[in-house]
């Protein structure tokens, strides 16, 4: 069934001529900024396509296509989960009758909009109050006539490959007219063609459609039943109930657990947990003996940013070897050719095509926009004078302001912080408070497993963690955390063999206040000499006030030493609005009361690292909007997939051509 169809005007700031809604939530939905026609028109039409295509928006599948003399635009919505074979015909007859019976009218309309006089404002203002609901009062019942055809058509369409797929198992169940056949035989058949069916669901590709009738093979379960008996099933081993408590032995025939040890096999589930951990990953010990993770290294190509600086500062005798040793990048400079000051006239294009270039790198529009600005200040008043020196000024002042906003203005050695705090001398009758860290952040950019990778990485170093699980809202948090640390317990890997007793849960279950629970985790981690509490939080959207307020209420009462935002690589924009709402509400929430007052953000995490190539823009979208250092990225799957980023690293990345 449609939701939406509509006839529109491309020349009359998208006026609908004639529209029609079969639901009630279409009809809400087609009147509202969010509908996919509306998004069709600007994310699709506006670009200029002219083909007929396919969009698909919320879950919803519109269908489009054009008269271009008449600039006309027939448009059809309906569920995308629907597959409705008509709708290219509906089109293509619309398309064909409404132009057949409306083209004077059509024609005339469009010539009065592109009469070019001084009246033309006026006569589009006046096209645009005509009724068009009375000029086209007869396509009403064209258009019924019309679709109620395709639809009945569609309907036979359907009911004809029904009666041919169901004729065709009937002649593949139905032995050869000349074979003798008993009334047993005949239910016999009639029963497997009923099974079939059912099977099927009455459905082309229905569960239970694979079967030998529709390989063309007869079916032999039923016929030849009797010339073959069936095989009987095997018995079932008898087990032996007493009154007594049962022995080792009996406990050990009846455990079917999946992580049972298999006869020779060795401790499977061991086995299972070394797969979380990749070899290949694992950081390095330095001449101290602290474990490091390894550095996220961006690829180095040929045609890397380094190599085309290199390359634009060689004297070249002629243009063509100038443009074919600069980078995509860099060529967009080719026009400014010769010796003189650049001006922001000269800088402007320029500088619109860089800005382009840093948002395909994921980062936001905002910051590149800022980003270029910057650039273009460095730049103006410069005396250039080729090819070389224009590419190699761009690349430089771009590194440049790359670097100066990448450049974190605290200390990103999260573990120096905490050896300094552990190390510091306190008064007699005063203990020792652990670290702790609170993970912040929206739903499902993985808090939680990037938690586990930071408790492994300070598992190395030696240091107890006690892991506070104040998710209490999300189904199975507690439960995830508790698989974590079951694993965590059980690795031994590069000097982390005694890693059980170096980490524990602390949960309360779930509907509890979470503020309350870090408390009552950061006090036991004070009484049982726990270095660390990393505190894992419920995700929450940035909008949402009230959850706000309440993780601002968990960093004013319990002021935890670090405050990290788990965000995701992919995001761009949306990530420039996810930290600056949640580093603004804890500032403003937090600073009622509590010895948290004002508390912010004081660093990053991002997840799924690996999966953006080179486009590393959120790197720098989330650094210039806070100021604050990215600790560290998750690349993986693993204990060992954590990464620390260098600033070079990144910049090699961003110019990337």
């Amino acid at each position: 069934m449609l939701d939406h169809c509509s006839i529109s005007h491309k020349g009359m700031r998208g006026i609908v001529l004639w529209s029609r809604s079969f639901t009630p939530d279409a009809a809400q939905l087609a009147s509202s900024s969010a509908s996919p026609v509306n998004s069709l028109i600007r994310e699709a039409l506006i670009e200029g396509r002219t083909a007929e295509e396919k969009y698909e928006k919320d879950g919803y599948a519109v269908k489009w296509t054009f008269v271009n003399d008449l600039e006309l635009i027939f448009v059809v919505a309906y569920q995308r989960i629907l597959q409705l074979a008509y709708v290219d015909d509906l089109l293509a007859a619309m398309k064909r009758l409404f132009v057949q019976y409306f083209e004077p009218f059509l024609a005339a309309l469009v010539a009065s909009l592109h009469s070019f006089n001084s009246a033309k404002a006026a006569r589009i203002q006046q096209a645009t109050s005509w009724d068009f609901a009375k000029t086209f009062e007869r396509w009403d019942v064209l258009f019924d006539k019309l679709l109620k055809g395709l639809e009945e058509k569609a309907a036979q369409d359907r009911k004809s490959r029904l009666r041919t797929t169901v004729r065709a198992q009937v002649e593949n169940i139905t032995p050869p007219p000349d074979t003798p056949q008993d009334e047993q035989q005949i239910a016999r058949n009639v029963q497997a063609l009923k099974s079939r069916l059912r099977g099927r669901g009455g459905r082309r590709g229905g569960r239970g459609g694979r079967s030998d009738l529709t390989s063309g093979r007869e079916s032999t379960a039923e016929s030849d039943s009797d010339a073959q008996p069936k095989r009987k099933p095997k018995a079932k081993a008898q087990r032996k109930w007493g009154d007594e408590a049962p022995t080792e032995a009996d406990m050990a025939s009846l455990d079917f657990s999946i992580d049972k040890p298999e006869p020779g096999n060795g401790d499977v589930g061991v086995q299972d947990l070394q797969s979380l951990v990749d070899q290949s990953s694992l950081g390095t010990r330095n001449r101290d003996g602290l474990y490091e993770v390894k550095d996220w290294d961006f690829s180095r190509e040929k045609d890397d940013a380094d190599d085309a600086i290199a390359n634009a500062l060689k004297p070249l005798d002629s243009k063509l070897s100038a443009e074919g040793s600069i980078g995509t990048l860099g060529s967009i400079f080719a026009r400014l050719t010769g010796s003189k000051v650049l001006t922001e006239a000269d800088l402007k294009p320029v500088l619109e095509v860089m800005k382009q270039h840093l948002m395909k790198k994921n980062v936001a529009m905002e910051i590149s926009e800022k980003v270029c600005e910057g650039v273009g200040e460095s730049l103006v008043g410069k005396k250039v004078g080729s090819f070389q020196t224009i590419n190699n000024a761009v690349r430089v002042a771009l590194s440049t302001s790359l670097t100066r906003i990448l450049t974190p203005k605290t200390s990103t050695d999260l573990l120096l912080s905490i050896r300094t705090k552990l190390s510091s001398p306190l008064p007699s009758n005063q203990q020792r408070m652990p670290y702790s860290i609170t993970f912040v952040g929206v739903n499902g950019v993985g808090k939680s497993t990037n938690l586990s990778k930071v408790c492994f990485w300070l598992i190395q170093n030696g240091l107890r963690v006690l892991i506070a699980a104040c998710d209490t809202f999300r189904s199975g948090a507690v439960e995830q955390l508790r698989v974590h640390v079951r694993n965590l317990s059980t690795l031994g890997v590069n000097g982390a063999a005694d890693s059980k007793g170096r980490v524990e849960l602390f949960e309360r279950g779930y509907g509890k206040d979470a503020a309350g629970i870090a408390r009552e985790a950061i006090n036991y981690a004070r009484d049982n000499d726990f270095d660390v509490v990393l505190i894992d939080t419920a995700g929450r959207m940035q909008d949402n006030e009230p959850l706000m307020r309440a993780l601002a209420k968990l960093v004013s009462v319990n002021n935890p030493d670090k405050i990290i935002f788990v965000g995701e690589a992919l995001v761009g924009n949306e990530a420039v609005d996810q930290l600056t709402k949640f580093d603004r509400a804890l500032r403003d929430f937090s600073s009622a009361s509590g010895a948290g007052r004002g508390r912010g953000i004081d660093g990053m995490l991002i997840t799924k690292w690996d999966t953006v190539d080179d486009k590393v823009g959120a790197a720098l979208s989330m650094t210039y909007v806070t100021g604050q250092p990215i600790i560290f990225v998750g690349c993986g799957q693993t204990y060992t997939d954590l990464r620390q980023l260098r600033v070079a690293n990144v910049v090699q990345a961003i110019l990337k051509d």
